[in-house]
């Protein structure tokens, strides 16, 4: 039986993995992210998340089956990658930017196990309804835009600010499941029947 092992502490993706039945060991990777700030968002979410497999992967001195998991999701806007933001306020500028407009939510995702590394993202297309900003300082006074990349979280109150998603909804919730459970079979391993 494989060990999953999540490169990752964020609760979204705990939380996914375990929907699926999985138990995956928590061992985030110690990634300077910012070292990548030069590349394309595209590229960015790649290079990240094969980082912060490769960096959980070389702590492991098991001689046990194990896959490493690894992710990284960002926010793109007109060419601009928008991260988590700094604050309060920085997050308010990231709700204005994205009112009544489209943006592109992409998540890296590295694979480690068996000898072989497997990298791919996912790109979904999201748009916002028009935000007035009294509404996106409520928004943000309840906090959760404060952790999450370009400032809102689908899949709780920041659903109120999206207006269509065109692509994979889980993607943007921090893992592309279905994509996942398509690369897993390679290492045989599935989110069906784990």
């Amino acid at each position: 039986m494989v060990k999953i092992v999540l490169a990752s502490k964020s609760p979204r993706r705990i939380e996914l993995l375990r929907m699926y039945g999985l138990d995956p060991v928590i061992l985030p990777a110690k990634v300077d992210e910012h070292a990548f700030d030069s590349l394309p968002p595209v590229t960015r979410v790649e290079a990240i998340a094969r980082a912060k497999a490769e960096a959980t992967a070389a702590l492991l001195t098991e001689e046990t089956e194990t896959l490493v998991i690894a992710a990284d999701t960002l926010v793109e806007r007109d060419g601009i990658a928008l991260g988590k933001p700094k604050d309060g306020e920085d997050a308010v500028a990231m709700l204005l930017s994205l009112s009544g407009k489209e943006h592109f939510v992409h998540t890296g995702v590295c694979l480690i196990g068996q000898g072989r590394t497997r990298v791919f993202r996912v790109t979904t297309k999201v748009t916002f309804y028009p935000l007035t900003e009294d509404f996106v300082r409520a928004y943000v006074k309840t906090g959760e835009p404060l952790d999450k990349a370009g400032a809102y979280g689908i899949q709780g109150i920041g659903s109120l600010l999206v207006s269509s998603i065109e692509g994979e909804y889980l993607n943007v919730v921090g893992l592309p499941c279905a994509a996942l459970e398509r690369e897993l079979a390679a290492f045989g391993v599935s989110l069906m029947n784990p």
